[in-house]
């Protein structure tokens, strides 16, 4: 079954957890989201399959910098946000089939394998 990675290959969990996957047999499909951005689609569908709703997929100090106050939007709108500024998004994300994970920590992710 593929898998992807949600990647960000400045942050350092997410360089952990693509070398986790790795050392298991697992090359996934990397996808680096700040050069490719999620879509509003793409990011419900991960929620979904997360879980969880999209402010526990924010990164707080991220959002703060970029003046988002969770607190005063819609989850339309945190979604729409986060459209806007990936670097908001939480990161790694992995998703095998109908599964995903956060990678934090990394060894979250094997979860899903």
């Amino acid at each position: 079954m593929p898998v992807t990675i949600y990647h960000n290959p400045r942050c350092n969990t997410s360089r952990k957890t693509l070398a986790l996957l790795r050392e298991k047999g697992v090359e996934p499909q990397i996808v680096e989201y700040l050069k490719t951005p999620y879509t509003a689609a793409q990011l419900k569908q991960l929620l979904g399959q997360l879980g969880m709703p999209a402010s526990k997929l924010l990164r707080k100090k991220e959002a703060a910098a970029a003046a988002i106050d969770p607190s005063k939007l819609s989850e339309d709108q945190l979604i729409e946000a986060m459209v806007r500024n990936p670097i908001i998004v939480e990161r790694p994300i992995v998703v095998s089939g109908h599964k995903a994970a956060l990678g934090r920590p990394p060894e979250a992710v094997l979860s899903v394998l």
